[in-house]
C-alpha cells in the first residue's frame, strides 16, 4: 500500500514546494531522502511521478519543527532537489522558501498567532543561521492577500519581512572565504563571498557577455556554461569548499551596470541553470559585495548614501531590494540585512509514496482516506 504523508504545498517568494512537519517524515536521513525524492518525482527531468515542477526553483522542500534552542521558535531545514538527479542537498539555505516557514507553522499548529502581526525567530538548520520573520495575522489567522509585490512572482500578496541576524559565513569559513575581497581565479577577476549564500561574482564583460542577455539565451549558451562551470570548480577549492562538482553551491553571478535605475544588474546561475530572478540570500550577498571596497562590483554598482543602504539588485524579471546596515566604525562590515518577501498556501492534504520507499505504519490512513 502507498503511505500518506501530511503536507502543505506552498509558494515561498519565487520558489515553491511541499512543506512537512519533521515529525511526519522518517527520522533516519537515508530513508527521509528516499521519501523526498519519491515525493518530488526525482530523478526525472519532468518529475512526472511527483510534485516537482521540472525546474530547480520548484524542486524544493521545507521541513519545520518547534525550536530546539533557547529563544528560537522554529527550526527550518531546507532541502534542494534536482529534477533529473537523485540528490537531496541540505547544505545551502533558501531565503525564498524561508518566507513560507512561519505561515506553515501557524497553519499546522506549530506556533500561535501573536496579534495583528506575528514575529517568530527561525533557525535555519542548514547553516545555523537565525532570522526574525514577521507575517500579517489579523484575527489570529495568516493573511495572504495584500498589496506587496515581488518581481518573479505574479500578482500581489501580504508582506512578509525577514530580518537576518547573522549571515556572514553561512557555509564558508567567513564572509570572504579566500581572505580577499577580490581574486583572479582561472584568469577572471572574482569576488568570492558568503553572506547567506556562497557566491562567485564576476563581470559579464570578462566572459564576453553583456550581462543583459535573456534567461533563454544564457541557458542555451553551452560555451558560456562550460566556462562558468570550470571557474566554479576552481573557486570552490579557493573558498575551502573542496570539490563542488556535485554540489549546488557556490552560485555564479554575472554582473553589469544597472539598466533600470537600480544598483546593479545580475544574471545568476543556480549553479547550472540561469535563475529567472535571483535568490533571496544571493541578493543579500550581492548587495553586501557592493558595499565592500575593492570588490568586483566597484565601478559598476550605483551606491546610495548613508549607513543604511537599500540596494536594488536588478535581475531578468525585475529587481530585488535589500536593506543593508553597515557598521559606522567599520564600513566593510554589514550588521543587518532585511528584505521583503511574500508567500501563499497553495494546497493542504497528503502526498503519497509507494510502500517500498517507506512502508506504511500499522493503522495508517489508506489512499482515499482524508480523515487525518
Amino acid at each position: 500500500m502507498q503511505r500518506p504523508i501530511p503536507c502543505l504545498f506552498m509558494r515561498g517568494g519565487t520558489s515553491r514546494g511541499p512543506f512537512f512537519k519533521a515529525s511526519d517524515l522518517p527520522a533516519d536521513i537515508p530513508t527521509r531522502d528516499r521519501v523526498l525524492l519519491a515525493v518530488m518525482g526525482s530523478p526525472d527531468k519532468r518529475q512526472i511521478d511527483g510534485l516537482g515542477g521540472a525546474h530547480p526553483l520548484t524542486s524544493k522542500v521545507g521541513i519545520v519543527s518547534r525550536g530546539s534552542k533557547p529563544g528560537v521558535d522554529l527550526d527550518f531545514l531546507f532541502a534542494q532537489l534536482q529534477p533529473d538527479k537523485d540528490t537531496v542537498d541540505t547544505t545551502p539555505n533558501c531565503g525564498n522558501m524561508l518566507a513560507a516557514v512561519v505561515p506553515f507553522a501557524l497553519e499546522t499548529g506549530l506556533a500561535r498567532a501573536q496579534g495583528d502581526t506575528t514575529t517568530l525567530r527561525v533557525l535555519t538548520l542548514n547553516t545555523d543561521m537565525q532570522c526574525d520573520i514577521t507575517v500579517m495575522t489579523p484575527g489570529g489567522r495568516v493573511e495572504y492577500d495584500g498589496d506587496a509585490r515581488i518581481d518573479g512572482s505574479p500578482g500581489t500578496s501580504a508582506p512578509i519581512t525577514i530580518n537576518f541576524l547573522d549571515t556572514a559565513g553561512s557555509v564558508c569559513s567567513g564572509l570572504l572565504p579566500t581572505g580577499r575581497v577580490r581574486d583572479v581565479i582561472d584568469g577572471i577577476e572574482v569576488t568570492c563571498i558568503d553572506n547567506g549564500m556562497p557566491l562567485v561574482i564576476f563581470k559579464a564583460a570578462d566572459v564576453g557577455r553583456t550581462g543583459y542577455e535573456s534567461v533563454a539565451e544564457l541557458n542555451g549558451d553551452t560555451e558560456l556554461k562550460a566556462r562558468i562551470e570550470r571557474l566554479r570548480i576552481a573557486c570552490g577549492h579557493a573558498m575551502g569548499l573542496g570539490d563542488v562538482t556535485a554540489r549546488n553551491y557556490p552560485k555564479m553571478t554575472l554582473i553589469a551596470p544597472p539598466l533600470h535605475g537600480g544598483s546593479l544588474s545580475t544574471r545568476s546561475f543556480i549553479p547550472h541553470v540561469c535563475h529567472d530572478a535571483i535568490g533571496v540570500l544571493a541578493a543579500v550577498t550581492v548587495g553586501t559585495a557592493c558595499v565592500l571596497h575593492g570588490s568586483v562590483t566597484e565601478g559598476l554598482a550605483v551606491m546610495p548614501e548613508g549607513e543604511l543602504k537599500t540596494m536594488s539588485v536588478e535581475h531578468p524579471t525585475g529587481e530585488f531590494s535589500v536593506a543593508l546596515q553597515t557598521d559606522p566604525a567599520n564600513p566593510q562590515s554589514v550588521t543587518k540585512a532585511a528584505l521583503l518577501r511574500t508567500a501563499r498556501l497553495l494546497m493542504s492534504g497528503q502526498t503519497y509514496v509507494q510502500g517500498h520507499v517507506w512502508p506504511a505504519a500499522p493503522g495508517a490512513a489508506q489512499p482515499g482516506d482524508t480523515s487525518r
